[in-house]
């Protein structure tokens, strides 16, 4: 199939000398890789080296090419799976038909200068050591790169990719940052963003109840970005705080990292969460060891998180237990077989063309191909041959039981053959292009088009697809670490974590199988502060994170029935808080009772009045025609008495529960009965007056102006007087039941409410006035003959009268609920016991005891005597 490719140079480095006809580039660094011709061309990135060793530079001299040492068979493995899925393709016949995959794979040795320039080689197609002829075309340009393995990298190589839309799908590098559309404008990548693996991490935390945690990172945009995160996150969600956030050194700077193993230890953050790469783990965790810092849960990114190297039985006494966020997990059929397959390239041993597979030989086997270095078969090795065995072999590269970066490389090609496939079968006419058409020249850009679409399933049954940012439909396996009775450790898959199109984000752990390297085997308690019980609420702390907070019991008449309440609730209007300040119970009600031994004592006292009331007036009619009763006004007296038994039965209003009726009756009732009562008494004076004014020579004329009709009319008068203020407190504010929650927060005082304080104030002055004037007129009255005067006895009981009611007000002002009441019923009977004490005792003691004095002789010889 002829297709046409076309790509801008990014740079010249053609020089065509003149005494040669053949084409050659001027002196570069060399490339370590892997080709395979093709009618389509492929890139891939991979980091088969740890290090890189770079000679100074003096400028006086021809640079000398950088080394890379510390072969990482990892890191090769996965440039094979990348050669293995493109072999897999190219035998697919309904996937890209007709058109074989060619691939270029170079290694950057985890080196940034080495990577970018592999990137520049491979969009431009001019590294020397892969040209084809003479006519200096070399190979086509690659339509599109998988890799690099580093977020620093891709941040680099994609800004400068991202200018002429040349796709590159990464496999390992997780830094948010690149999910910027505007800088990155052609970058995928088959690993989730670090943005979904801090939110995978804080649910973990919320899952165990850990809301107290320190963070570590390393200094380069991976660990920074990751830290920017989750303090983003932790800001939003406000559940989980970080009690330190440290960034670990590039190198074994030991006076730093014992700072930070200080930090940790003083902290009571038991969770300590790191991104970091397993170089930065192995010089913590010796420092860790050095210390002896036990009692940690580990939480490990997805760079670390299946690190073997830091599994060994020094470390695991301190990582055991570790959970941590690992890439999805898959399987690629029939790669083992193929890796067995690899085989060197004898002929070209010391070309760098496909120079990787030969160093992992070496690597392998611990020989090399001939010529070998100056002494070093003087050194006692051996010659590589190209028919060792692999299955001999003591290495890692046929472990295919985790293949996790592998598996994201395994995806990321198929997603750029799943695009090409469809820029490929284009129909014009129908085509995303401007007016739906097809181009004619296969270009990278195009792609960039439809890898955003491109939706797959691998052969393990995960769905492929990009969001508008580039990233993967995220998923991330949980991972613990198992430590063994023999001190080795145990990688177990313990849940997922993954975000689906229509359920969201969901968390799966199986907590059984975790494994606690804690006494408890349980998982630690991680918090700034203990949980506030149900009937407290959180207060924070001043100048330190929400997670720190003091439990502040809730105030009477408030609850929290919830662990870590923000607030207290208010109970409603009929209910108080219990003692323990977590539920609302009813509020208990007080009023004075006829079920309580003071409302029992009061009803008792008011009957008994009663009682005694009507006995008297049984004396005073069985007795009416006796000369002490009609010298007395007899009815008066008798009116007198019907209305003291009305003062003592109207106290009965105030005991009881409050309702409507009682409310308006009991103050109408207490007011008109002592007014009736006083003007009673204040008619007896005046009669007394009249009398004794009568009894003078030319005062007859006094008593028949006062005589019995006037004297009714009076007592009338005066009562409705009292009647008409009563009236009209009734109508203009009536009082009425009232639930008085201010005397107690856990009770509920029934009372009356007064309504108008100007009535009741007008109705006790009405009374007031006429116990006065009736003080008064007996005290000018109480040295009248003893035939006729009653005026000492009134005397008397007006003063009592008085007494009571003027040591009334502070008393009713000053008692709180039923005590009130309890004093209002107290001055009624009281004052009503003295009036008729006071007024009929003597007298029913001369008709029941002394009933000789009980004759008009008698009673006159008393006048006579004097």
């Amino acid at each position: 199939m002829n297709l046409m490719f076309f790509y801008p140079y990014f740079f010249s480095a053609v020089s065509f000398p003149h005494n040669s006809s053949s084409c050659q580039l001027q002196e570069q660094f060399h490339l370590n890789g892997m080709h395979k011709a093709g009618d389509v061309i492929l890139g891939g990135i991979f980091g088969s080296h740890l290090f890189s060793l770079f000679p100074e530079l003096s400028f006086i001299s021809e640079p000398q090419q950088p080394t890379c040492h510390s072969f990482d068979v990892s890191g090769f493995r996965q440039a094979q799976t990348m050669a293995f899925a493109i072999g897999e393709i190219n035998r697919n016949s309904n996937l890209l038909p007709n058109v074989t995959l060619g691939y270029s794979l170079y290694d950057n040795c985890l080196t940034l200068g080495i990577g970018f320039r592999a990137a520049l080689s491979l969009v431009s197609g001019q590294e020397e050591q892969i040209i084809l002829d003479k006519t200096c075309a070399g190979p086509p340009p690659v339509i599109g790169i998988v890799g690099d393995s580093s977020s620093t990298h891709c941040i680099a190589i994609s800004t400068v990719l991202g200018l002429y839309r040349v796709p590159m799908v990464s496999y390992f590098a997780t830094c948010s940052c690149l999910s910027d559309r505007k800088k990155f404008p052609s970058f995928f990548r088959t690993i989730p963003s670090d943005a979904f693996q801090v939110r995978a991490m804080i649910q973990i935390l919320k899952h165990f109840g850990w809301t107290w945690a320190g963070l570590l990172v390393i200094n380069d945009d991976y660990g920074l970005n990751a830290a920017r995160s989750f303090q983003s996150d932790l800001a939003e969600s406000g559940e989980v705080c970080l009690a330190y956030s440290e960034v670990l050194p590039w190198g074994n700077d030991r006076a730093e990292l014992r700072r930070i193993v200080n930090v940790m230890k003083k902290s009571t953050a038991r969770v300590v969460i790191v991104f970091a790469y397993e170089s930065h783990m192995i010089n913590l965790m010796e420092e860790v060891v050095r210390q002896n810092v036990t009692g940690l849960q580990w939480l490990a990114s997805e760079a670390w998180t299946t690190a073997t190297v830091l599994q060994t039985p020094n470390f695991m006494p301190y990582l055991g237990g570790t959970l941590g966020i690992a890439i999805r997990r898959g399987e690629i059929p029939g790669f083992r077989e193929f890796l067995l397959r690899i085989r060197p390239n004898l002929h070209h041993s010391n070309d760098y063309k496909n120079s990787l597979v030969n160093q992992f030989w070496e690597f392998t086997f611990q020989c090399r191909f001939a010529p070998p270095p100056s002494g070093w078969v003087a050194a006692g090795g051996a010659l590589c041959t190209g028919q060792e065995d692999l299955e001999d072999a003591e290495t890692e590269l046929l472990d295919i039981s985790h293949l996790r970066p592998e598996y994201n490389v395994y995806k990321a090609v198929y997603a750029l053959a799943y695009a090409l496939d469809e820029v490929l079968q284009c129909e014009p006419g129908r085509g995303p292009f401007s007016e739906h058409s097809c181009l004619q020249r296969l270009e990278p850009w195009q792609l960039v088009h439809y890898l955003q679409k491109v939706n797959f399933t691998t052969p393990f049954g995960d769905q492929v697809s990009f969001d508008e940012n580039g990233d993967v439909l995220p998923i991330y396996d949980i991972m613990n670490w198992l430590w063994l009775p023999d001190g080795g450790a145990k990688l177990q898959n313990v849940g997922e974590v993954k975000r689906s199109a229509f359920k969201g984000e969901e968390l799966t752990l199986h907590e059984d199988k975790i494994f606690w390297n804690f006494e408890s085997k349980k998982p630690p308690r991680s918090v700034c502060s203990e949980s506030c019980p149900p009937g407290t609420r959180m207060a924070r702390k001043k100048g330190e994170p929400e997670c720190c907070f003091d439990c502040i019991p809730c105030s009477e008449g408030k609850i929290s029935n919830k662990t870590d309440s923000i607030e207290c609730t208010s109970c409603p209007e009929d209910f108080s808080s219990n003692l323990q300040r977590d539920h609302c119970v009813p509020k208990k009600t007080e009023f004075l009772s006829y079920h309580e031994p003071l409302g029992i004592c009061l009803t008792a006292a008011s009957l008994f009045g009663t009682c005694i009331c009507a006995v008297v007036l049984g004396i005073f009619i069985c007795h009416r025609r006796t000369p002490i009763v009609r010298a007395n006004n007899s009815e008066l007296s008798f009116q007198l008495l019907l209305s003291l038994k009305l003062c003592f039965l109207c106290s009965l209003l105030f005991i009881g529960r409050p309702r409507l009726w009682t409310c308006q009756l009991r103050h109408a009732a207490f007011g008109i009965s002592f007014v009736l009562c006083i003007s009673c008494i204040l008619v007896k004076t005046v009669v007394v007056l009249a009398v004794f004014k009568a009894s003078k020579p030319g005062g007859g004329a006094s008593l028949k102006w006062f005589g019995v009709l006037q004297q009714r009319g009076t007592v009338l008068v005066l009562t409705c007087i009292q009647a008409a203020i009563c009236t009209a407190w009734l109508v203009s504010a009536s009082p009425a039941p009232h639930k008085n929650t201010q005397y107690h927060n856990d009770k509920i005082v029934y009372e009356c409410a007064v309504g108008s304080t100007v009535g009741f104030a007008v109705l006790l002055s009405y009374i007031g006035f006429l116990a006065i004037l009736s003080f008064l007129l007996a005290f000018v009255a109480r040295n009248l003959p003893d035939s006729f005067n009653e005026a000492k006895l009134i005397t008397f009981s007006m003063l009592i009268f008085c007494a009571v009611w003027v040591a009334f007000v502070p008393a009713y002002v000053s008692s709180p609920g039923k005590y009130a009441d309890a004093v209002e019923v107290f001055a009624i009977l009281a004052s009503s016991f003295g009036l008729l004490v006071a007024l009929f005792g003597p007298k029913c003691y001369i008709i029941l005891l002394r009933p000789e004095r009980n004759t008009k002789k008698a009673i006159m010889g008393r006048k006579s005597s004097t």
